[in-house]
């Protein structure tokens, strides 16, 4: 059997709120065939997002143009947990795709990186719960009163849950409801995710995002007739690269993840990756599906 991607892109997001490289910052790394048809890799790291999302269109660009259908995993979530759009009075009948839109509009993402995270964090917790929660993590200098420096409280039972499906079965992910502080996922996917969906409306219905749009099961060949790209959430430390000394870790969980798929789609090993793990309830897969999303290769 073929392999289902000739190209793998990996995306290490970042919130920074100005121009950085080098570590904690982004790093897009591209493992595709060279000129002799052997798999080469190279990286690039963007000070901004606004230059990653230049860089990252022109790669996807020039794959296109050699017929090569690449796998493209950021690393942060693409969606939140089960229940956010209903408790935002969010329209439609897709979840995921209302989340999605809603912050579009409220997200303001400049091209020096100067960015509103925090305060969609608090508006979104104003209209939730009218105090600091869900959401929690920020500079002290940017508290408010529906966003806190430190978690306010607990999740109870009649809260929106703290962790995704995906997040427990990854064991260790961090909460997207985290906005600031190490393992602030939070922060990246308020500004990743109308990245994403830049993406996607720039590039047209090629692009797929996993798993609301493919469903979450196992992918093959035909299920991708005609689709340039699958956008799909990858989560490096599963993978525990060793980093040796002087080395950039970002760059070698980049670097690591796409040799990681490479290697499971030379073996025929990928397509099954895009289902649910075995045992799965039907619950979990239909919240997958509709509004959280999955990490690609949890509890594989």
């Amino acid at each position: 059997m073929p392999r289902l991607f000739s190209a793998y892109v990996i995306v290490d997001w970042s919130a920074a709120a100005k121009p950085t490289t080098g570590a904690d910052s982004i790093w897009i790394g591209v493992l595709k065939r060279d000129i002799r048809f052997r798999m080469a890799f190279e990286s690039f790291n963007p000070a901004t997002r606004a230059e990653a999302e230049v860089r990252l269109n022109a790669i996807l660009d020039d794959l296109k143009k050699r017929g090569e259908r690449a796998l493209v995993g950021f690393d942060f979530p693409l969606g939140f947990p089960r229940g956010l759009a209903a408790a935002l009075n969010l329209p439609g009948d897709e979840p995921w795709r209302a989340t999605w839109d809603q912050l579009n509009k409220m997200v303001k993402d400049k091209a020096d990186n100067t960015n509103n995270r925090f305060g969609v964090g608090s508006e979104i917790n104003r209209r939730i719960t009218g105090g600091p929660f869900p959401f929690w993590g920020c500079p002290p200098k940017d508290t408010l009163t529906t966003l806190q420096p430190k978690r306010s409280r607990e999740h109870g039972p009649d809260d929106l849950p703290e962790f995704r499906h995906a997040d427990l079965a990854a064991k260790g992910a961090s909460s997207i409801w985290k906005l600031y502080y190490n393992g602030s996922v939070g922060g990246q996917a308020i500004l990743g995710i109308p990245f994403v969906r830049r993406l996607k409306a720039t590039r047209g219905d090629g692009v797929k995002a996993w798993p609301f749009e493919t469903g979450f099961k196992a992918l093959t060949e035909a299920d991708l007739d005609g689709v340039e790209a699958v956008v799909a959430e990858v989560y490096p430390s599963l993978l525990k690269p060793t980093v040796a000394p002087g080395e950039v870790k970002d760059l070698v969980q980049v670097r690591s993840t796409a040799e990681h798929f490479a290697r499971l789609d030379e073996a025929n090993k990928l397509g099954a990756l895009f289902g649910p793990p075995k045992g799965t309830a039907a619950d979990v897969v239909l919240d997958a599906e509709r509004e959280e999303g999955w990490i690609l290769g949890a509890g594989a």
